[in-house]
This record gives structure tokens, sequence and C-alpha cells, in this order.
């Protein structure tokens, strides 16, 4: 399972190892690798601060509904609050992927329907499991990553 994260307020790194925490401390839950950190510019609203994105492989034997619903309450005990869509944020977790598993459910998709497009998800997602594949396109993350522009968008964090 891979999930994205991303913050583009406050202490930005710092909410990111936070949340990293608190998703290793679920139930059956554990952080097997993460990606390197990005700064990316935003998407949707773009008067807003850069964020900083990556992306995280977990073990777990939540469903993923209960996965979902574990990460918002992570987000809330962070301190994000309903506001602008795709506007700025303390933290963000997205569930991706799940291997080959496709779920469809009113709350949640996954793969999450927009991860094919967006670079701040599919560069640090590409680092840590290129050779996985969507099960919706059966085209590896390598390759939706390649197929993607990154120049001027995202970019290692030094």
């Amino acid at each position: 399972m891979h999930l994205g994260l991303g913050s583009n307020l406050g202490d930005r790194m710092r909410a990111l190892e936070r949340a990293l925490d608190a998703i290793g401390r679920l139930p059956t839950t554990s952080v097997t690798r993460r990606s390197r950190v990005y700064e990316t510019l935003p998407e949707g609203v773009a008067d807003q601060p850069l964020f900083l994105n990556m992306v995280a492989e977990i073990e777990t034997a939540l469903a993923p509904l209960e996965l979902l619903e574990a990460a918002k309450r992570i987000e809330r005990a962070m301190g994000r609050r309903p506001g602008l869509r795709w506007g700025p944020r303390v933290i963000d977790i997205d569930l991706i992927l799940w291997g080959p598993r496709i779920v469809r459910e009113p709350a949640l998709d996954i793969p999450h329907r927009a991860f094919r497009e967006r670079a701040f998800v599919l560069a640090p997602l590409a680092e840590i499991a290129g050779d996985a594949v969507d099960p919706v396109t059966g085209r590896t993350v390598a390759d939706l990553a390649a197929a993607t522009p990154f120049e001027g968008r995202v970019a290692l964090r030094p």
C-alpha cells in the first residue's frame, strides 16, 4: 500500500514526520519504505505556499475504509480543517495504490483517480515503487512518471 503525503503550512517537514510517525502507530500497520521529500508547486489553487510531498509504503491489516478513516483522524489531530478545495493544508494523506486492488466506494477510490497526472505523487512514488503496476491501466509507475512533465513543478528537496 502506498500513501501520498503533502504539507504547505507551518513546519512542513515536521508535519510530514509527525504524520509518518502517527501512521506507523496505527494498529497492525508499519511504514516499510519512504521516498525522499520533494518541493512542489501547488496545483488547483496557485496562490499558496509551495508543498513538500513524499510517498510512504506501508503494510497494514486495516481494511481500506478503516485506513482512510485513520488517515483523516491523523489529519484532524494535526490541525487540518475543512477549507478551500486544493487549498493550503497542514497535512494531506492520500491512499494512492494498494497493490492490484481496485476499490470504488463513495468516499474512497484506490488507485487514487488523479495520481496518474500528478507529478508531485509520481516523482516520489517512482523513486520507491517504479515497478508497481497501476491495476487500472496496466502501466508501471515508472512508465507513468516518464510520461508526466516534472520540469519546474517538482524538485528534490536538498
